[in-house]
């Protein structure tokens, strides 16, 4: 039964994208980018089910189609993260959820595995996330390369577009320090049930509305997010020129 799943991984799906429309209908590889998505989220050993939340009927019949498992949503959800929360309903047991945006068809299983262990191994964590090393000035300098810095414990202090920690002076020896000094966010998101629930309740935030960061929210009413590196970051799909870069790389492979 659904609810007697303690460990859940929540794909919201939406349909509107003004990069690229219908992006997670797109099949030129002979499959949906929602179903690779889906396929690399059932590779991870740690969920215990693994639900597709959307508010669109397309979406949830192509869902259904490759056998995933749809929790119809409501069309007024402002983020994937209010969608997880709703979705989550459906399934009462669940206490560790993770987010996994529906355009990561190239999803590490190994890294959604992480993030269920990171709440696991830390009791007093309620959010965990992923972050990877910035080895490149343009990838730091690039608004949506969002960039995250943290302390000695893990706990992430800011988030931001722009690049964190600010050089006073810039070297180009930065980049290459161990361990690095600057490092991507990734969005994926693993939260406790108590915190998944509040978080919609609460109000969009002066740092949020700024940077148009919805995890902000939970740092500026005072929660904690627990960040781990991992090596290599997944390519999502936001533009038609990655989604034709992950057609070339499915067709070579």
């Amino acid at each position: 039964m659904l609810n007697a799943h303690r460990r859940a991984l929540v794909i919201p799906a939406r349909r509107r994208s003004t990069r690229l429309p219908d992006k997670m209908l797109l099949r030129q590889t002979g499959k949906t980018v929602l179903q690779h998505t889906f396929e690399a989220a059932c590779q991870a050993t740690r969920a215990d089910v693994v639900l597709i939340a959307t508010d669109d009927a397309e979406i949830a019949a192509e869902a259904r189609r490759f056998g995933g498992r749809v929790a119809m949503t409501s069309v007024d959800c402002p983020s994937g993260t209010d969608r997880v929360a709703e979705a989550v309903r459906s399934l009462p047991g669940a206490e560790i959820i993770v987010n996994l945006q529906g355009d990561e068809p190239e999803a590490d299983p190994a890294a959604i595995d992480r993030l269920f262990d990171l709440l696991e191994q830390h009791p007093a964590a309620a959010m965990a996330t992923l972050a990877t090393p910035i080895r490149s000035r343009a990838a730091l300098d690039d608004p949506a390369c969002v960039k995250v810095t943290f302390d000695d414990a893990g706990r992430a202090l800011y988030f931001s577009r722009s690049p964190i920690p600010h050089p006073r002076e810039w070297d180009d020896r930065l980049l290459w320090s161990t361990p690095a000094v600057f490092h991507q966010h990734l969005g994926m998101y693993a939260y406790r049930r108590a915190l998944l629930m509040q978080m919609p309740q609460w109000s969009v935030g002066r740092l949020e509305q700024v940077e148009k960061l919805e995890q902000l929210r939970v740092l500026e009413n005072g929660g904690a997010i627990l960040v781990a590196v991992v090596e290599q970051a997944a390519r999502g799909i936001d533009t038609p020129e990655d989604y034709a870069a992950f057609v070339a790389r499915r067709r070579a492979a």
